[in-house]
């Protein structure tokens, strides 16, 4: 189970530069869900990353208002690890609160955006724009 969004944050802020932060953010990715075999659809498929990522989007109408529900999951350690930071960062929203979510500024505030390669901040951002279409869509 993922932890919530505040207690990563928190997490981060108490861990040393580089290595601590990486094993970390492995230990994120380790603890997202099991992502459904019948998932791994193209229609799921993030394009933009480098390493092989999905992500599914749901909304849940039942709540109010309703909120955005996701799921993900990476063929890499490191890059599922990153899903599983962002998928904290807009799980249980609302589509428009996800939808204004700045991931590049958390990931800045928790010491991490300057530890990305170039491949990898644009990995986060292929997932950040793709959660922030899909909870426009859902809204709609």
């Amino acid at each position: 189970m993922l932890a919530p969004i505040e207690t990563i944050i928190e997490n981060f802020g108490i861990l040393d530069e580089g290595p601590d932060r990486y094993e970390y953010l492995i230990e994120l990715g380790r603890a997202l869900p099991a992502f459904p075999e019948e998932l791994l659809t193209e229609e799921n498929r993030v394009h933009g990353c480098e390493s092989q990522v999905w992500v599914e989007s749901r909304i849940d109408a039942t709540q109010a208002p309703p909120r955005l529900h996701l799921r993900g999951t990476s063929d890499s350690v490191i890059t599922k690890g990153l899903i599983a930071l962002v998928i904290a960062l807009h799980d249980g929203k609302t589509p428009q609160e996800a939808e204004a979510v700045d991931v590049f500024q958390v990931f800045k505030e928790i010491g991490l955006g300057a530890h990305l390669t170039s491949k990898r901040s644009n990995g986060v951002r292929a997932m950040a724009e793709r959660i922030h279409r899909d909870a426009v869509r859902l809204a709609a």
